[in-house]
């Protein structure tokens, strides 16, 4: 292989450098591809990559026979163009480089121009914030050269998978959340994100392709917010009837409009208009309320009042309004009356029954309390009569009877001056001593 500097000067007729420079563009750390056009006749030709002045084999990095970790080949010979790609690119990499095709006596020469840049972007980020729920709209500018081209958006920050990874593009405009406008004359594409989540939060690019050179790059950096302090009320009301909604209303925002609206999601709502069965009042600085006149069944469902053109958080009440038919209202209050009157007679039963049982727990302690206190007056007596009597009381026999009546008085708890006690006192006495006593 001749060096590049004795081809060019041995090269005076026929030129042994062909052609314009190739541009080829590349990011760091990513790959880049650099194409090598040749002539017909050269198929079979054995083709090469080199660098700086290609005066030695050091400055050839790959031919078309051989593929290693940073370079690999394909020769497309219907094409006639024998592809050299360059992985896992560097900056200090960028620079000049030659296509060359191996010949007898002079090799075929193509300059080629590696640019690289840095795989991030950009100097200068648009911050955006929405809302859960909710949906955000992203303005995305170009120049007059790229009225015509694609238009892509992404997410993250590396220019070099952008397209590959692209979302949404002007190709194909609508997929599933993701919506994007391009409005040519003002210069500007937009792309709306709807039903946003806390996971759409991030980093994205606006791409615009170019046919040559690098694409072109405007970021986004994307913040959703999470929907907080929501206050949530329950409203009932009769069909045929009216009923008011009461909204909380800032006092920063007593110049904005008033919105209700109807549906599951705050998002996705029909707004109401303030006409016909639907009315505004008492609009100041702490509320304002929406009056619904003749309600019908139809108009159950979720609702939300807020006094800002967007949704932002804690600006809005959910309401659930629940419409009853008359017939149906009337007929709950009979089953409340009826279940209340059929409870009272058991509730009565059963406290009658404590009563009874109270009652006469009472009566009994009552009566032991009597019986132990006569019992004692007893004893007391009895003591004193043995006292004062010991001296009529000289018979033991007698003494013993009388003691032994005593303590039958108290086994029976039998009441002095009773029937039952005089039968007691001749069960526990023979005959003799009963007629002794009385001789006595």
């Amino acid at each position: 292989m001749w060096s590049l500097y004795n081809l060019i000067l041995m090269c005076t007729a026929v030129s042994c450098v062909t052609g314009d420079v190739i541009p080829v563009f590349g990011y760091e750390g990513s790959a880049a591809k650099v194409p090598c056009p040749y002539g017909p006749g050269y198929e079979d030709y054995e083709k090469y990559l080199c660098k700086n002045d290609c005066r030695d084999d050091d400055d050839v990095l790959i031919k078309s026979k051989g593929n290693n970790n940073k370079y690999s080949t394909d020769d497309d010979k219907r094409a006639r163009t024998f592809t050299v790609t360059i992985s896992d690119l560097r900056l200090d990499e960028a620079g000049k480089y030659w296509c060359g095709v191996t010949r007898d006596l002079t090799d075929i020469y193509k300059e080629v121009k590696l640019n690289i840049r840095p795989d991030r972007c950009c100097d200068t980020v648009n911050n955006i914030q929405g809302n859960e729920d909710g949906s955000v709209t992203i303005s995305c500018p170009y120049d007059s050269q790229s009225v015509n081209k694609l238009k892509f958006f992404c997410r993250g920050n590396r220019p070099s998978t952008c397209l590959q990874q692209a979302v949404i593009t002007s190709s194909n405009t609508q997929d599933g959340r993701f919506r994007l406008s391009d409005d040519r004359k003002s210069g500007i594409f937009t792309v709306t994100i709807s039903s946003l989540t806390l996971k759409d939060s991030g980093s994205y690019l606006c791409g615009v392709q170019r046919n040559s050179g690098f694409d072109v790059f405007s970021a986004v950096d994307l913040e959703v917010k999470e929907w907080c302090c929501v206050e949530s009320k329950n409203l009932s009301g009769i069909a045929g009837r009216a009923v008011t909604f009461q909204c909380p209303y800032p006092p920063h925002h007593r110049n904005n409009t008033t919105f209700l609206c109807k549906g599951a999601q705050r998002s996705d709502c029909t707004y109401m208009t303030y006409q016909g069965r639907f009315t505004l009042h008492n609009v100041n600085a702490a509320f304002f309320s929406v009056v619904i006149t003749k309600l019908e069944a139809e108009d159950s469902g979720t609702y939300w009042c807020r006094s800002d053109p967007e949704w932002i958080v804690g600006n809005y009440t959910q309401f659930h309004l629940t419409v009853e038919e008359e017939e149906q209202r009337g007929l709950s209050i009979i089953e409340a009356q009826y279940w209340l009157f059929a409870g009272l007679p058991v509730l009565l039963l059963i406290l009658i029954i404590i009563l009874v049982k109270v009652c006469r727990t009472k009566r009994r302690q009552l009566n032991e309390a009597a019986v132990d206190m006569i019992a004692s007056k007893l004893e007391a007596a009895d003591a004193q009569d043995v006292t004062s009597g010991e001296d009529i009381y000289k018979n033991d026999d007698v003494a013993a009877m009388f003691r032994q009546q005593k303590r039958t008085q108290q086994r029976t708890h039998v009441l002095p001056g009773t029937a039952d006690e005089d039968q007691v006192i001749y069960e526990n006495n023979p005959t003799e001593q009963i007629y002794l006593n009385h001789f006595i």
